[in-house]
């Protein structure tokens, strides 16, 4: 899958799961300010798996620092769509979101300010922009915008981040999904990765499409990433993200949008 649509999809599966619209599920609600700056920093979390990739999305987001990071997690995790693309990698970028958690200075004027969650979002924030098209090529910019964002939050809503875990979780796992979705497929079980045997490649069979010759495991209802059958399905999803976004910076505003709503749909 192509990596904006990799973070529009990370971004809907934020709105769907936290916001308690009539839109959404609602199942791990947050405030408005939650919603809106955890559709960002889960759009960008949805591009993680492709940290191990040195020429991808990620690489280019947040030079130099990018550049490095792409590559110590390619050396660590095997390569492109190796460990980070599998459910061992969710766990761990899970994992080091927690830890992440862990860290914050105390001052006398803001309290608590969480600095491990405000310099992941940083970076995640950078990684959506990128994706996105909504950062300028070049250094100066992206480093202006996630770095602004992520300070505001981290200074005067720092309660905003408690749920900086799952939301890495949550859009690392959607990466995989959309991924499980084409023709290449993932390593879901990495290190366990059992190669196909030669009948099943030889011959034209489903099996074939579902169990690649990289021990890979596809379900490839989009075809090749970036075909018209990815854009076809994720045209509406990213659609969904901007007015659950939408939505909660009105009420956020002041604005009855639910009563709206309410009217609208009698």
């Amino acid at each position: 899958m192509m990596g904006g649509h990799h973070a529009a999809s990370g971004a809907a599966a934020w709105v769907a799961v936290t916001a308690s619209t009539p839109i959404a599920l609602g199942w791990y609600p947050v405030s408005d300010v939650g919603v809106m700056t955890g559709a960002l920093v889960c759009a960008g979390a949805a591009l993680l798996p492709d940290a191990d990739h040195h020429s991808g999305t990620i690489a280019h987001s947040l030079p130099p620092v990018s550049e490095g990071v792409t590559r110590v997690v390619a050396a660590v995790s095997g390569g492109h769509r190796a460990a980070t693309h599998s459910l061992l990698g969710v766990l761990v970028f899970t994992a080091i979101a927690w830890v992440a958690g862990l860290v914050s200075v105390s001052t006398e004027r803001f309290g608590d300010v969480l600095v491990g969650p405000g310099v992941m979002a940083v970076l995640l924030v950078a990684f959506a922009l990128r994706a996105l098209r909504l950062t300028r090529k070049g250094t100066l910019w992206p480093w202006l915008s996630s770095v602004g964002l992520a300070a505001l939050v981290a200074v005067f809503a720092p309660e905003e981040w408690y749920w900086m875990p799952f939301c890495v979780g949550l859009g690392c796992l959607v990466h995989i999904v959309g991924d499980l979705l084409t023709t290449r497929g993932v390593p879901l079980l990495w290190p366990l990765r059992v190669r196909s045997p030669r009948w099943v490649r030889r011959r034209a069979l489903v099996l074939d499409d579902l169990w690649t010759a990289r021990g890979n495991v596809s379900v490839p209802l989009l075809g090749d990433a970036g075909s018209w059958r990815e854009w076809v399905v994720m045209t509406p999803v990213s659609l969904y993200a901007v007015v659950g976004v939408g939505w909660a910076a009105l009420e956020q505003m002041g604005f009855d949008v639910a009563g709206a709503w309410q009217n609208f749909t009698r």
